[in-house]
């Protein structure tokens, strides 16, 4: 277990993230995804009240009501931990404390509870300024809406004025921020958000830790891409011929470690994460069968030479 630094959560360190909730999964089978990773000891689920507005025939908040549906059917709000976000509902856009406040509230009615765990600016709003912002989450807080706060997709600029504003003021501050972080995707976090992390005590919960499933290791060619419901976003990692050799090249040192351990791809890529300093890695289940070899990744313990191998493997996606 894990603690989020100035909060007394301790938790498995692996977050299930729930983008898939009302998109790729159903309902009864995000129900059950649930069930697995809560019988494996796992805690916090993060979702956002944009998820999965994306998705044909979906409007927003789909994500949120079926966790909600689910906590009221199990009788288990206790024992997990509530992670959402504002800022990309197609009714509660951006960032200005009017939103802020009525997204909230929005919130916790689809989820069907009295309080969001942890509650993340999901994207910067340019228009608002930090002050703002910050004050907004800050009555949350003290209104007991919001135990905690989270930023995300916020410049690391940006970041550090929210908090040191939040210190000179007294208003509740940040303890965690959500970068992206993966084997495919290293220099916004090690050379900026990793260092503001260490400096002011905070979490950091990796999202697109498996690079949208192309660490998962199902794809051995960019063939093996085209035509699944993540190609878009798979794609965004292979630009070009050069990266995309380099890709797999590294896939292929990924899968070495994996064999030496006899665990999954994607165990490895998580653990590795893990090994990296972050506080647990952001991932997305599908389907229960698709759970274990996450959850495999919060006990694996990867060698020194191991890690060395993954970092020289993916320098060039620093």
């Amino acid at each position: 277990m894990v603690q989020i630094p100035r909060t007394d959560i301790d938790i498995l360190p692996l977050v299930l993230g729930a983008n898939t909730f009302g998109w790729t999964s159903d309902e009864k089978t995000s129900f059950a995804v649930l069930d697995a990773f809560v019988e494996a000891g796992g805690s916090l689920i993060d979702t956002a009240d944009g998820y999965s507005a994306w998705a044909p025939g979906n409007s927003g908040g789909e994500s949120e009501t079926i966790i909600g549906r689910w906590l009221a059917a199990r009788g288990n709000r206790d024992q997990v931990v509530i992670a959402t976000k504002v800022a990309t509902h197609p009714q509660f856009k951006g960032l200005s404390p009017t939103n802020i406040a009525a997204a909230a509230q929005a919130s916790l009615e689809r989820l069907g509870t009295d309080r969001i765990d942890l509650y993340y600016a999901h994207f910067d709003d340019q228009s608002q300024s930090v002050e703002d912002m910050a004050t907004a989450f800050d009555a949350l807080v003290r209104n007991g809406t919001v135990r905690h706060i989270g930023l995300s997709n916020f410049s690391v600029e940006r970041e550090r004025a929210w908090i040191e504003y939040a210190d000179r003021q007294g208003l509740a501050r940040p303890v965690a921020l959500q970068p992206q972080y993966n084997l495919l995707h290293r220099g916004d976090v090690e050379n900026g958000y990793g260092p503001l992390a260490r400096e002011f005590d905070l979490a950091v919960f990796p999202y697109f830790s498996l690079a949208s499933g192309l660490l998962t290791g199902k794809y051995r060619s960019p063939q093996d891409v085209q035509g699944t419901a993540r190609a878009d976003m798979i794609d965004a990692y292979l630009p070009d011929e050069a990266v995309t050799l380099a890709a797999f090249s590294l896939l292929d040192v990924v899968r070495g470690v994996a064999n030496a351990h006899e665990v999954e791809v994607s165990t490895v890529a998580l653990a590795w994460l893990r090994a990296k300093g972050v506080t647990a890695p952001i991932a997305s289940a599908r389907t229960p069968e698709q759970l274990p070899a996450l959850l495999a990744s919060a006990t694996l313990e990867l060698t020194a030479d191991e890690v060395s191998a993954l970092d020289d493997a993916s320098t060039s996606f620093r």
